[in-house]
């Protein structure tokens, strides 16, 4: 009889030799923002008076503490555990969830899991090689955190990688319940997204209604985990077990899930639909199996908008009069008013973030083409240029409609100088759609090489993130499309650049088609 763990550490060396792109652009990206940190947070704070006016500010300023949590402490190091451990944590989620979900439901999907269980491989072993795989990654992002803030306290550096990390494994074992719920790898990331997504608004929840992390809220929420760590400020050692326990017991029901189903099936099968649909065309199936990410993005978007917009004079008084936090917003957002320049980073910021979205978009022919379900589509009367507009529509269109609703966001969190800030987002999408264009040159002349569209939208992120906080060249900066976009609010409007990026796009997406067009599809 085989073990239910045979061929384990076989499926786990080819996991991360597939993810052998994916798994370090997430990391080195995530690493590189924590680890930037302290040099930048010294050039700001750097004296004793600047520091201590930041935790009197963050102890009553509600709407930034929802948005980054509270400060525990004046040295370097507890500061980059308050500026950047909320974020560094959910990448490390993101991360964790998107490779469980490519190596368990994904795989099955595609009717490779079932090929690859034909032979001597355990019932639990492609599980198993995906929540190890989440751990590879997450142990690196760990070790890299640890070696790199060690400089401001050993005992610290170890409690905020561990920390960050097991919020990954945390979200690594959600995602391998869901993945033994659902019956399609989209609604897989898509739940476990959501629950990350809720886990962040129940920590902003609670970060807002106590300024020491006490709150049933932020407890509630792995996110909140990670700060009640305290790393840098009299650690607490024992909250790590949190996320350990969290970890073995959502292991364990997703163990015992996968084991009373067939591969393939779920507990959550997906409804059929109507006897008689709508499906007439390729552009009709393309929203059906991209609405819902559509519709939680657009809400994201919205959310962010009302959150940014409502934190915008409470960051202009967080700044007063500090120099070295002001120049960052103006190279960030422009050399306006402080206002203007913190309205136009954080626009920007969405902005990238949106750069996510196209090429998650972009890339899901991919995966409807490596699976097989775009022949059944290609062998009616549809053409492959109709049937990858349709998908592309979603994602150039879906692109702006998000930001839109960022603005709109705005216009209410801010509720303020509602044109020109509309204007600010929509003048994003130039640039976000320049990276989804890269995306579809990559799918179409290089499909076996188009995942490094994440890697060109994950360095773009990294660029526009920590590049102004590094002061970097702006020879760098000028590798983004979103380093030649304006600065509005509050700078001059300038269409030549706006339009050059259009045209960029244009172009790459006509390129990306005519390779489509000619070359076979992947198997």
């Amino acid at each position: 009889m085989t073990s239910p763990l045979a061929g384990t550490w076989t499926l786990l060396r080819f996991a991360l030799r597939r993810d052998r792109v994916l798994i370090p652009v997430w990391v080195t990206v995530n690493a590189l923002m924590v680890l930037s940190m302290p040099n930048t947070l010294k050039t700001l704070y750097g004296t004793p008076a600047q520091r201590a006016g930041l935790l009197h500010q963050m102890a009553t300023n509600t709407s930034l503490r929802a948005l980054v949590g509270p400060v525990f402490g004046d040295s370097l190091g507890a500061l980059t555990a308050w500026r950047v451990g909320v974020y560094a944590a959910a990448l490390a989620a993101v991360m964790s969830l998107l490779v469980v979900v490519r190596h368990t439901r994904d795989e099955e999907e595609s009717g490779r899991q079932e090929l690859v269980s034909s032979g001597m491989v355990g019932r639990r072993a492609p599980l198993t090689a995906a929540l190890l795989a989440a751990a590879v990654a997450d142990a690196a992002l760990c070790v890299l955190i640890v070696a790199g803030l060690a400089g401001q306290g050993a005992a610290g550096a170890l409690a905020f990688g561990l920390g960050v990390a097991g919020t990954g494994m945390v979200f690594a074992a959600t995602a391998a319940i869901a993945a033994q719920l659902t019956e399609s790898a989209r609604l897989t990331r898509g739940l476990t997204a959501a629950v990350l997504g809720a886990a962040f608004v129940l920590r902003a929840a609670g970060d807002s209604a106590t300024n020491d992390g006490s709150s049933v809220l932020t407890w509630l929420s792995p996110l909140g985990w990670l700060e009640n760590v305290r790393a840098f400020a009299a650690e607490r050692w024992w909250v790590p077990a949190l996320f350990a326990a969290a970890v073995a017991l959502q292991g364990w029901v997703a163990y015992e899930l996968a084991g009373r189903r067939d591969i393939g099936m779920s507990f959550l099968p997906t409804r059929p639909g109507p006897a008689h649909g709508r499906l007439g065309t390729a552009g009709a199936l393309a929203w059906r199996l991209q609405r819902g990410s559509v519709l939680g993005w657009s809400t994201g978007f919205f959310v962010a908008g009302v959150v940014y917009g409502g934190m915008t004079d409470g960051a202009a008084r967080l700044v007063g009069d500090n120099a070295r936090a002001r120049e960052i917003f103006q190279r960030m957002g422009g050399h306006s008013g402080l206002t203007d320049a913190f309205l136009a980073a954080m626009i920007g910021m969405l902005g990238l973030v949106a750069a996510l979205y196209v090429v998650s978009s972009v890339l899901r022919l991919s995966g409807e083409e490596t699976s097989g379900r775009a022949e059944p589509v290609l062998a009616a009367a549809v053409g492959r240029l109709r049937w990858a507009a349709g998908h592309l529509l979603i994602s150039f269109g879906g692109s702006a409609l998000i930001m839109l609703l960022a603005g709109l966001g705005f216009a209410v969190g801010y509720g303020r100088r509602i044109g020109p800030v509309l204007g600010a987002c929509l003048l994003q999408v130039a640039a976000v759609w320049v990276i989804g264009a890269v995306a579809v040159l990559l799918l179409g002349v290089l499909p076996q090489g188009a995942v490094a569209a994440w890697g060109v939208a994950g360095a773009v992120l990294l660029i526009g993130w920590i590049g102004p906080a590094l002061n970097v060249p702006r020879a760098v900066l000028d590798l983004s499309p979103f380093g030649h976009l304006p600065k509005l609010p509050g700078g001059g409007m300038e269409w030549g650049p706006v339009l050059v990026l259009l045209g960029l796009a244009v172009a790459l997406v006509v390129a990306g088609l005519a390779g489509l067009r000619r070359r076979d599809l992947a198997g």
